[in-house]
């Protein structure tokens, strides 16, 4: 193996775990799972996407991990040393990229739960759903405040990666993974409460399988990849500092089992209480900054401490997720020019949060401030959106299939998959069956539903 004597190496397998499964969990699970769920039918999605983790999710996400455990360096080094001078080197500077891009206008998002924290603390979201969704128009086209949060998340994800790999990013995911576990099941637990809760509950678990068809397949395939961070150059970056001994299989399968488990526990934080007010489930993206601020309001207006705390732990565990897996993002890029350009990791990391920072700038004043930064009709947040995520991602992951599935050596392939023979290769071909067929395809269709093409 080419793994490097000086290469830093998570220094526990709790750490590999807790920080690839914060990258792997963030947004996309407590945001984007819910109202996907919620426009698709509830439980039978649930089915559908626990399907797609295990047919597309797993393999992809071992793709990565051998990749960057064979390659022992940042993402698009990784993969230069496996394409042999060959064009599938850039596969990898794709991923880079994309993870970059990413990185800028992420701190956005972030940075609205940062408002959103401080909103439900001093008690301004306080208010009937009129209300609620002017609060937020308003704060998203200020041209300061989401700027100033944005920002000072950038700053906040720069400290853990100046301080490494060890003692930064494991040290605080080792902190952070455990607390939003905590945050999250006493907001189930006070959702679940509520009177009506139990339809919330049901529309969760009890499948109505009549509402499947190729847009619920599709939208759950296409949260898969979203959910999972695949083919952003997180895993691959994160899996350059796996020891010999981690097992690659077992390491996806736990994981994706975390990622599958926020996600529903999301949807049982957020339904009961949605429908305990008679909310519709299928509110959309404004789900989580528009419509759950009015459910607390609603749902716990006779408790209004319990609901001043369930309002400030809901915000407080959206944050945290988004922390996690902006680290994870500003990993990928601080590793790339860190070797790249052969400077000090703390140069590196200020390259990247200054850059994406003065991205997410741009992008956030485009949502209102200043209308006139936009592209093709669409403002420069929603192009850095449709770019990374509609076209980037799913290029990325099909090539990466291709290039694992038919140019890397079996061998090669193989020997990191048992760990040069010290643990079990019994799903050695299934894993090598589903990444050259199974995976190229699903990708394939997700990217033509996303283009409207199918």
């Amino acid at each position: 193996m080419s793994q490097s004597k000086e290469r830093v190496n998570f220094g526990s397998r709790l750490g590999i775990i807790l920080a690839t499964a914060g990258s792997a969990v963030g947004l996309g699970n407590i945001w984007r799972f819910p109202y996907m769920a919620g426009q698709n039918g509830g439980a039978a999605f649930i089915i559908v996407y626990v399907c797609c983790v295990l047919l597309l999710g797993i393999p992809c996400m071992v793709n990565e991990f051998i990749i960057g455990r064979h390659g022992a360096s940042n993402t698009a080094r990784a993969y230069t040393k496996l394409s042999n001078g060959t064009p599938w080197k850039w596969v990898g500077f794709l991923g880079v990229l994309t993870g970059f891009l990413i990185t800028g206008y992420y701190c956005v998002v972030s940075g609205w739960c940062l408002q959103y924290v401080y909103g439900a603390l001093t008690g301004t979201m306080d208010g009937d759903a009129t209300y609620v969704q002017r609060y937020f128009a308003e704060f998203t086209a200020s041209p300061v405040k989401p700027v100033v949060w944005a920002l000072l998340f950038l700053v906040i994800t720069h400290v853990v990666i100046v301080r490494g790999v060890e003692n930064g990013i494991e040290r605080a995911s080792k902190m952070m993974m455990p607390t939003l576990f905590v945050l999250l099941l006493i907001i189930v637990v006070a959702s679940c409460l509520l009177p009506g809760a139990e339809r919330g509950i049901s529309f969760l678990f009890k499948p109505d399988f009549s509402k499947v068809d190729s847009g619920v397949f599709l939208g759950a395939l296409g949260q898969s990849f979203y959910s999972m961070s695949i083919a952003m150059g997180c895993l691959c970056t994160y899996a350059s500092y796996f020891t010999r001994q981690t097992n690659l299989v077992k390491s996806a399968v736990q994981i994706s089992l975390i990622d599958c488990l926020v996600a529903i526990l999301a949807g049982l934080m957020i339904f009961p209480a949605a429908f305990s007010v008679g909310i519709s489930p299928d509110s959309g993206a404004s789900l989580v900054f528009i419509t759950l601020p009015n459910v607390f309001h609603q749902a716990f207006a006779a408790m209004p401490v319990v609901g001043f705390v369930v309002s400030v732990l809901f915000y407080l565990l959206l944050a945290l997720a988004a922390l996690t897996s902006l680290i994870s993002l500003h990993e990928v890029s601080t590793a790339f020019f860190q070797e790249e350009l052969h400077i000090s990791r703390g140069s590196a990391a200020t390259i990247v949060t200054v850059s994406c920072g003065i991205i997410g700038v741009f992008c956030s004043l485009s949502l209102g401030a200043y209308e006139g930064l936009s592209l093709f009709g669409k403002s420069l947040f929603d192009v850095f959106d449709f770019v990374t995520g509609q076209i980037f991602l799913p290029i990325g992951g099909f090539l990466t299939c291709l290039f694992v599935g038919w140019y890397v050596p079996k061998q090669v392939l193989h020997d990191e998959l048992t760990n040069w023979g010290t643990v079990s290769g019994a799903l050695y071909g299934v894993y090598l069956f589903c990444v050259r067929f199974v995976c190229p395809v699903c990708i394939l269709l997700v990217f033509l539903n996303q283009l409207k093409v199918i």
